[in-house]
């Protein structure tokens, strides 16, 4: 069976299975890994990933109304 049959086979499972057909090639590449004694990589971290994704309010520092009673 070539490549392009087994991604036609794995883009043709609901989503939820494709997780975990991944997540289970990832343990076996783990698992392979420890067998021949190398560490496992661990992923970079890709920094600016979520610019633009998150927002914070104007007034996220301003007092809540509900301790007012207790600022006074």
């Amino acid at each position: 069976m070539s490549s392009a049959d087994h991604y036609i086979q794995l883009s043709s499972l609901p989503e939820e299975v494709r997780r975990q057909v991944l997540d289970f090639i990832e343990f076996l590449m783990l698992r392979e890994r420890k067998q021949q004694g190398k560490e496992p990589e661990k992923p970079k971290p890709i920094s600016g990933l979520l610019k633009g994704k998150v927002k914070i309010a104007d007034d996220f520092d301003a007092p809540l109304d509900d301790f007012k009673e207790y600022m006074e």
